[in-house]
């Protein structure tokens, strides 16, 4: 049976305002072609679907037609899990209906594995593949609120509720093992040792690395992970892996790969894995340096390759405040009209040991370049200048995680 393991389409996503969807019609077209081409059998998608809990009426078509459309090839199963991102109630929504299509969702996590445990079986009725489709685990999911624990407290608790809901299926599956069937895990989540990129949210704030590649058991043969954008494997376990984000989802993700992975099972093992680079038609580029040498960069920049207009993040380095900076910039951008668009213009850095007033405004009103938390953390850094803020910001994290959690359980 042959497998194809995706995750973090995050369909709707917007970088500085300007939509992605031409690049993720793109990538769903190829993903389609590629199902057919390599007679994928059956395809999963490992959580964030979409980018927010309310997607977009553009991104839920992106979503629906891309469902009718795999149908109609020789992909006979698609699982479907809910990443922290989505709305568990919108991807539910339709579920009892896209099961009669063979399209299985788990939006969110059920308290009996036998919810999240599905058997996929061939045109004749013969088992073939058994599937634990594990979603996002909010904190509700796997552990109880204790009034008084300590930080240390809550991410053992975590650790071990995540663990534990893995754990669950070993009964259920063991009966399939000794029949010689491959057994699939899936998850949305953050294993110890993984790369992140600046577009993830963190999830299960407090401690990055939640569940470590020992922790999975070991009756899985392969275990389909999402929500860290760089594909990679945990722990540098061969059958456990990311498969990263289709498409680069920040500046962060200039450099990286895009991939999807095929699998093939053979007499109840994982026989071979494929990693397949995905096509990019939106290149995001970063330009760092003196201005003659970013000028220099945006004027030799060639887009040929690609067929929508490049976004540039660009970050001068100067040893004084150049009053006619942006001009210059403007005069060089505009012969790249078509070919390059700016994106992000960082505040420049002054390589100089004192900065004026200007630059210290201009710093701070950049917000479009801070998250959440950086912002908390200067509020803190101005108000309590002398004072430790780890525990502060901790609190503020999970604050910014049960917000997240209740935008997209309603």
């Amino acid at each position: 049976m042959r497998v194809l393991h995706t995750s973090d389409w995050h369909l709707g996503q917007r970088l500085v305002n300007l939509e992605r969807t031409e690049e993720h019609q793109h990538f769903l077209d190829w993903l389609l072609q590629t199902i057919v081409q390599e007679q994928v059998e059956v395809l999963l998608m490992s959580g964030d679907v979409f980018d927010n809990g309310a997607p977009s009426n553009t991104a839920l078509k992106l979503y629906y037609d891309f469902l009718r459309r795999v149908c109609a090839t020789c992909c006979r199963h698609i699982i479907i899990t809910g990443g922290n991102h989505d709305s568990v109630s919108t991807l539910n929504a339709p579920r009892e209906l896209l099961e009669c299509f063979n399209i299985y969702v788990i939006g969110g996590a059920s308290q009996n594995p036998l919810d999240e445990l599905i058997e996929l079986k061939n045109d004749q009725g013969e088992l073939q593949l058994v599937v634990c489709a594990v979603p996002f685990l909010r904190d509700r999911d796997i552990r109880l609120s204790v009034p008084g624990e300590s930080f240390e407290e809550r991410e053992q608790r975590i650790k071990q509720g995540i663990a534990a809901h893995y754990a669950a299926f070993v009964p259920h599956i063991k009966p399939h093992k000794e029949k010689g069937l491959p057994v699939v895990a899936m998850g949305h989540l953050f294993a110890a040792g993984g790369s992140a990129s600046e577009s993830e949210k963190e999830i299960h704030v407090g401690n990055l690395g939640q569940i470590g590649a020992d922790q999975f058991p070991q009756e899985f043969d392969y275990v389909a992970l999402g929500h860290l954008h760089r594909p990679q494997q945990v722990n540098n376990r061969h059958h456990i892996r990311y498969s990263g984000s289709p498409i680069p989802l920040s500046f962060s993700e200039v450099k990286d790969k895009k991939v999807l992975f095929i699998l093939d099972f053979e007499g109840g093992k994982l026989a071979n894995l494929n990693e397949v680079e995905i096509p990019c038609c939106r290149k995001l580029v970063r330009f760092i340096g003196s201005l003659e040498k970013v000028k220099q960069q945006l004027a030799v920049y060639d887009n040929s390759a690609h067929t929508l207009t490049a976004w540039a993040e660009i970050q001068l380095e100067l040893n004084a405040p150049l009053p006619d900076m942006h001009q210059q910039l403007e005069e060089v951008l505009h012969l790249k009209s078509g070919e390059l668009q700016l994106l992000i213009h960082r505040p420049p850095l002054i390589k100089s040991a004192t900065q004026t007033l200007e630059q210290q405004v201009q710093e701070e009103v950049d917000l479009h370049t801070l998250r959440e938390k950086d912002v908390f953390l200067k509020r803190c850094e101005s108000a309590f200048p002398d004072s430790d803020h780890s525990e502060l910001m901790t609190t503020f994290s999970e604050l910014l995680e049960l917000m997240g959690q209740q935008e997209t359980e309603s």
